[in-house]
């Protein structure tokens, strides 16, 4: 009989092992966000096959959606038939994505879908994380932020990235090479510290339906401590060159200057 009761115990103790070591390996959720970024359209959106939204408006944002590791097919189809297009997403564990469909820059072109996976990696204090995408009906244009260009000639469909000061901000979107009469805005938001933003340009100034679409989530932390005071050096030696430097503080415009470009990503 304690033969019998000492097996199973560890019947039962292998059992809830394996069931904390199953649920321990459960890979992570990721997140999907589905964005109808072309004007005066409305469409039906599916994912993996399941309804989402009949009747999708311009500016639409749809989600976050909970989906698993692997792979993910969005659908958009109008009313008319006329306009159905397919992306197939893979999504990491715990990882997040935007599908947004929109329309390039050329005339009389029928809508795309690209995909902007979000930058979601741990983030510094007092610092934000921006993703701009150029998905307007313009050609390649310019971003000016609070009065000064920060970044030139970003083509339909691609998009750039940084790390930037929390807080509010004005935004424009301009012809590349001109300081006037932009395409949008200036437009004014503020970013939340640790946070990620999506901000993709749409419409076509020709029919005054430009505008910006945002969403935001939060990030975690990288550990960094936001610092009370900046010291700035003495007797000279910030000059000198190989001389010790407190580190400067820097603004929005200087940090986006070191904004990255990629490409579009393909449906």
């Amino acid at each position: 009989m304690n033969i019998l009761r000492v097996f199973v115990a560890m019947l039962a103790c292998a059992v809830v092992g394996a069931t904390f070591v199953s649920a321990e390996a459960a890979p992570r959720a990721g997140q999907l966000m589905v964005v109808q970024a072309v004007p005066g359209l409305s469409v039906e959106v599916s994912l993996d096959g399941r309804t989402v939204s009949k009747r999708a408006g311009t500016a639409a944002v749809l989600g976050p959606f909970d989906v698993s590791p692997g792979s993910h097919v969005v659908r958009f189809a109008d009313s008319s038939g006329e306009v159905t297009m397919t992306s197939r997403v893979q999504m990491r564990p715990g990882a997040s994505s935007d599908v947004v469909l929109h329309l390039p820059a050329a005339v009389g072109a029928v809508p795309v879908v690209h995909v902007y996976k979000t930058p979601g990696a741990p983030i510094g204090a007092g610092k934000a994380r921006v993703l701009v995408a150029h998905t307007a009906t313009v050609p390649p244009a310019d971003v000016r932020v609070d009065g000064q260009t920060v970044f030139t000639n970003i083509a339909n469909g691609e998009f750039a990235t940084a790390e930037v000061p929390a807080g509010p901000h004005e935004v424009a979107l301009l012809p590349t090479g001109a300081i006037t009469n932009p395409i949008l805005g200036p437009l004014e938001f503020s970013l939340a510290p640790r946070t990620v933003t999506r901000v993709y340009a749409i419409g076509n100034p020709n029919n005054d339906s430009m505008e910006l679409i945002t969403s935001s989530r939060k990030i975690s932390s990288d550990g960094t401590v936001a610092p009370k005071r900046v010291d700035t050096g003495s007797a000279g030696l910030a000059g000198k060159p190989g001389a010790a430097r407190s580190a400067p503080t820097t603004s929005w415009t200087e940090l986006l200057l070191g904004l990255r470009k990629y490409p579009a990503v393909g449906r």
